[in-house]
């Protein structure tokens, strides 16, 4: 055989292989790609509830989802992936900060002013990075939260404390009788 025809049989072996390689590289792509926007997608649709379980699950994929590729086993990370991992790590950071209890309201403020400022920075470096053209103001104020949900989440907490106070004896449950007269005029 000639280096012609060896080349033509090396093509008609690999060619085939190399397609389904290059449609798994695609794949590949395709799918790191929805995870990143379905992290953005969530973000956006919890701002307003960030206490929500998938908020936090959306916060908790970031490590994985933004690592960057891999190559002959070294970490590869574009520079839009490492602007995510930072503003991560330092949201994050805040996150674990505690509000100080003693602290004056001045203080609370503008720890949670830092934190709102800090969450807008992820997003927005997630919005860089999965390509969606979002200015600051629209990530922090663009979003709609009704009254209601922060009035029942705020009850929800005042039960929940109640019931933890009774629970543990801090305070006690009111009884009252009545006598069978009274009933009676009801």
């Amino acid at each position: 055989m000639t280096n012609a025809e060896w080349a033509i049989a090396g093509a008609t072996l690999m060619g085939p292989v190399l397609a389904v390689q290059a449609q798994k590289w695609i794949e590949r792509v395709r799918e790191r790609q929805q995870r990143k926007t379905w992290v953005f997608n969530t973000l956006m649709a919890t701002r307003a509830a960030r206490l929500s379980n998938e908020h936090v699950r959306a916060l908790n994929m970031i490590d994985l989802v933004f690592y960057g590729g891999k190559l002959f086993g070294r970490s590869l990370r574009t520079k839009k992936e490492q602007r995510v991992m930072d503003a991560w790590r330092e949201y994050f950071d805040h996150l674990n900060t505690p509000l100080p209890e003693q602290a004056f309201e001045a203080v609370h403020i503008q720890m949670l002013t830092a934190r709102e400022e800090l969450f807008v920075n992820l997003l927005y470096a997630i919005a860089t990075e999965s390509s969606f053209e979002f200015d600051r103001v629209q990530l922090k104020k663009g979003m709609y939260s009704p009254i209601a949900h922060n009035t029942l989440e705020l009850q929800h907490a005042e039960m929940r404390n109640r019931a933890l106070d009774l629970l543990r004896g801090v305070s006690a449950l009111r009884v009252e009788t009545r006598d069978s007269a009274d009933r009676g005029n009801r």
